[in-house]
């Protein structure tokens, strides 16, 4: 057989392949959310109180014990991405920019090329929430530190939530929404009412951006300090587990229903599991015809062998974390990690 001729054979069975073949899906992109448990530091920010995590602090907080934090994140999100690191990965209990930087540009996640966007709160602490992005796949457009504030003028001032809005390659537009509910220290139903503020102004910011885009899609991730049958969520933010047939400009939850199962969960408090990480969507990118899309069959915990010890205390597993009360372990998070996968569709 002649040169030519081979190549018109070649030419021909692409054309083909071309003709017969339905539009292709882009490679997945998945969807992280992380509590990293104290990403501190080793210097003092004299404006926070962050003395516990310093070398002459409690905990003894230094260099090398940093540099093994960064990188154990890096590890656990890479394995999170498998083959393909998570194009959006948001974070919580990050002190500031250094942290991420580092994590970013100085440990084994360099090699993924992320940037990052970060709040600046007015948390005593200094804790901040992150969104680690991948450039070539989502295009940042815009970033808002939604200022809660103090309750009545009385409570401490939390952490600020971060909005991102950003580009795909298929020139949908996507808001994401980082958030940190306030914790539930000082009893279950006396900080009750922190979490149902802030979820209000989530809330808030979520319908007004439904009302004006024409095809919105929502994402919302956090540590809402919460269950997903709690008020804050179910009620505020009514966030439920997704219908057969789901309103466009509702918000579902992409874990609802699988919390429900006995010893699922990303926290582990005296011997129970329990969610209180959440991935939360607008109704829009749970239909499969739409250009960018996800499921429920899709979400899940991150639940490695390596990011697990042994519960010696209520028997079975628990997050190997970086501290156990007061004493060093050198694990990962007192939580795990979650995500979804989200499917894009190309441009005609």
């Amino acid at each position: 057989m002649s040169n030519r001729n081979s190549v018109l054979i070649v030419t021909l069975l692409l054309c083909l392949s071309t003709t017969i073949l339905p539009a292709q899906e882009q490679p997945r992109f998945r969807v992280m959310w992380w509590n990293v448990e104290n990403l501190f530091d080793t210097r003092h920010d004299t404006l926070k109180n962050d003395r516990e995590f310093l070398p002459d602090g409690l905990r003894h907080w230094n260099y090398g014990r940093y540099k093994k934090k960064l990188g154990n994140l890096a590890r656990v999100i890479t394995a999170v991405g498998e083959w393909t690191p998570p194009v959006l990965v948001g974070l919580c209990e990050v002190e500031n920019d250094t942290v991420l930087r580092d994590l970013t540009c100085y440990s084994p996640l360099a090699e993924q090329g992320y940037r990052y966007v970060m709040t600046d709160s007015p948390d005593e602490r200094g804790i901040d929430v992150a969104l680690l992005y991948q450039p070539h796949r989502f295009k940042l457009l815009s970033q808002q530190s939604i200022r809660i504030g103090s309750f009545n003028g009385k409570n401490r001032p939390t952490r600020d939530v971060l909005h991102v809005c950003g580009l795909l390659l298929n020139n949908d537009t996507i808001d994401v929404f980082v958030c940190h509910f306030p914790s539930r220290s000082g009893g279950v139903k006396e900080s009750e009412p922190y979490r149902l503020f802030v979820a209000e102004k989530v809330r808030t910011k979520a319908d007004s951006l439904m009302s004006v885009r024409k095809q919105p899609k929502l994402i919302i991730m956090g540590d809402l300090n919460d269950y997903p049958e709690n008020r804050s969520i179910a009620k505020v933010l009514g966030a439920v587990a997704p219908p057969m047939a789901p309103e466009p400009c509702t918000l579902y939850h992409l874990l609802a229903r699988k919390a429900r199962q006995r010893h699922f969960g990303s926290y582990k408090y005296q011997g129970q599991w329990g969610l209180l990480d959440h991935l939360i969507v607008s109704g829009s990118l749970i239909e499969a015809s739409s250009s960018f899309y996800t499921s429920e069959d899709k979400a899940n915990v991150f639940q490695a062998p390596f990011i697990l010890t042994e519960d010696e205390k209520t028997g079975g597993k628990q997050p190997f974390r970086t501290y156990n009360g007061m004493k060093y372990q050198g694990g990962y998070s007192d939580h795990l990690p979650i995500y979804t996968d989200f499917f894009i569709k190309e441009i005609e």
